[in-house]
């Protein structure tokens, strides 16, 4: 299956997940605690496969997209950041919402910009029709993402 398929099912299953927490009630705080672990999972997983495997087979397969790996490995540190600071954090914790809040305004605008303008300069005009490049080949199977999520240092 073509990575960038994976890569945008991981991005609905964290949307729907940020809905699920929109949705919840103001006082919902052991359903809000089970969607931030869900999220928090979902992301740590879907971070480490971008920046180990996709992000180093694009930036090879394309060069020019360098500044624009650069900056989404920023974004990655801050989502990751956060990450850290959610787990643990209780929900009754006034500062739970409003982490959450700058966490799922943060990561669709990630989102927005991958799928928009980084998926499409990644994906050779030959993989709509089934061939692959090293940028769109699937992940290995099985990688072995940071559990909980680690935030990396700025030089990793």
């Amino acid at each position: 299956m073509d990575a960038i398929v994976l890569l945008k099912e991981d991005h609905q299953t964290v949307e729907k997940l940020f809905k699920e927490f929109e949705q919840a009630g103001d006082r919902a705080y052991k359903t809000k605690r089970k969607i931030a672990d869900k999220v928090i999972e979902e992301l740590t997983v879907h971070a480490w496969i971008e920046e180990k495997i996709f992000y180093p087979a694009a930036r090879a397969a394309v060069p020019d997209t360098t500044d624009h790996v650069l900056e989404s490995v920023e974004e990655h540190h801050v989502v990751l950041w956060m990450l850290s600071e959610l787990t643990g954090l209780d929900p009754q914790d006034e500062r739970f919402d409003a982490k959450m809040t700058v966490l799922i305004e943060n990561v669709r605008h990630h989102v927005e910009e991958e799928e928009k303008e980084w998926f499409p300069r990644s994906a050779p005009p030959s993989a709509a029709t089934g061939s692959a490049n090293s940028a769109n080949n699937s992940p290995p199977p099985n990688p072995t993402p940071p559990r909980p999520p680690r935030v990396p240092s700025a030089h990793e």
